[in-house]
């Protein structure tokens, strides 16, 4: 994987090469203020489990990541969105995209047929950048759904909660 560092005044800026969403991941998995995670094959079994809301608006998930980036600078949030670009322009086709100032969100998918089989769902606001990578098998009008703003958020706090109390299940010692 190449890097390109660029000098602006006395900042450097380091800007990834990668274009795939794995590379995206790893290269910022480890970032200060970032939140992320990926569902290993061993905890598929989780994915199963999500709710019926959840459930209908994605269909078979197979694998997941997400990672969620906050407090970032508008330096910072310009990078990611460039990089999430190149990623999207590397065989995915956008099913929405909205570049605001305020607000960049990107749907992307890989279709087969009539099938989605890899979705990048990536939001961007002044106070965070979430991304999403998805592969399995889902309709394209659910995917479409989540250039609502609303229902993107809703999906989002949803897949997550119904993750991490799958992660975390609770403890009962009278069983």
């Amino acid at each position: 994987m190449k890097k390109i560092i660029l000098v602006l005044g006395l900042s450097v800026l380091l800007v990834s090469c990668g274009s795939s969403f794995q590379s995206f991941y790893n290269n910022h998995k480890a970032d200060m203020g970032t939140t992320s995670f990926q569902v290993p094959n061993f905890m598929k079994a989780v994915l199963g489990n999500i709710s019926p809301e959840v459930k209908n608006a994605i269909g078979n998930i197979s694998d997941f990541k997400y990672i969620k980036f906050q407090n970032v600078d508008a330096l910072k949030r310009q990078s990611l969105i460039s990089e999430m670009s190149a990623v999207t322009n590397s065989g995915f086709k956008d099913v929405f995209r909205k570049n605001e100032l305020v607000n960049t969100r990107i749907i992307s998918v890989i279709e087969i047929g009539p099938v989605v089989t890899d979705a990048i769902i990536f939001n961007s606001t002044e106070s965070e950048t979430t991304a999403f990578y998805l592969q399995g098998n889902f309709d394209p009008e659910k995917i479409k759904t989540f250039a609502d703003e609303d229902a993107f958020n809703t999906f989002s706090n949803d897949l997550i909660q119904n993750y991490q109390m799958n992660l975390n299940p609770s403890f009962n010692p009278k069983d």
